[in-house]
């Protein structure tokens, strides 16, 4: 019969050995798990633009090469809440090495200032057919909600929109990504009013009064989390207020 120490160095051991094999299988997959996390990132890009690539394209359905193969075609920046673009070297500096915009971690971001704050500007298309896909971030009713929203280069109609959330209820909050109705709404929508102000777009209780441009419908069921949406909307695009006012508005 083995001693107490023994049986104490053997457990030790085992624990440390267990634990080496466990840091080496997340090293080994952990750069597999950012690309596979890149991927998702772009594709949620993507499905903001979907009605602009082409009719009969499915972005969820679109293989990693594929997704890679349409986002080359997406001008990558990132600026300040003061408008001012924010180059690869400053990106690196504030924790994120590829020094892209894709590689922003908006859940990081949204912890600092807003001043301090980078965010993520994606475009699509030149000239006067231009897209700029914005990304947003805010609170649903159980944790974080988040996508992006793409405008004409107008800076007022929108495009498309994809959501995604963190923990919203199924069949209720969480049909802002798992209902296709709900994101479909918004194309079309404008987040300024004839003078041009900013007024972002309300996800209304009850329904959207019929032909108002900055109103959709919102989720029966789920008022915190449509209200999250709307907050999110009205928050997050303003902080491109200033580029759009420097570089856009003519």
């Amino acid at each position: 019969m083995h001693s107490t120490g023994y049986t104490l160095r053997f457990i030790i051991i085992l624990t440390a050995v267990v634990a080496l094999l466990l840091t080496g299988l997340r090293e080994v997959t952990k750069t597999q798990a950012e690309l596979n996390e890149t991927i998702f990132n772009k594709k949620e890009i993507l499905k903001a633009i979907a009605t602009r690539l082409g009719d009969d394209v499915d972005v969820s359905a679109m293989s990693d090469e594929e997704v890679e193969n349409n986002f080359s075609r997406i001008e990558q920046l990132a600026v300040n809440i003061k408008g001012e673009s924010i180059d690869a070297a400053k990106i690196m500096e504030s924790g994120y090495k590829g020094g892209k915009a894709i590689d922003i971690d908006m859940a990081k971001e949204k912890k600092k200032n807003e001043e301090d704050r980078i965010f993520p500007l994606f475009v699509y298309g030149k000239g006067k057919d231009k897209i700029y896909i914005l990304n947003v971030r805010g609170n649903g009713l159980w944790d974080e909600i988040w996508g992006n929203v793409a405008v004409e280069s107008d800076f007022s109609t929108i495009v498309g929109v994809s959501f995604d959330h963190k923990g919203e209820t199924p069949g209720l909050g969480a049909e802002i990504k798992d209902n296709p109705a709900f994101p479909k709404q918004f194309t079309g929508k404008k987040i300024r009013n004839e003078n041009s102000d900013y007024v972002s777009v309300l996800v209304k209780k009850g329904g959207a009064d019929k032909g108002n441009v900055h109103e959709v419908d919102g989720i029966s069921g789920a008022t915190v989390t449509a209200d999250g949406v709307t907050e999110m909307l009205g928050r997050c695009i303003k902080y491109y207020e200033k580029y759009y006012e420097k570089n856009i508005k003519s």
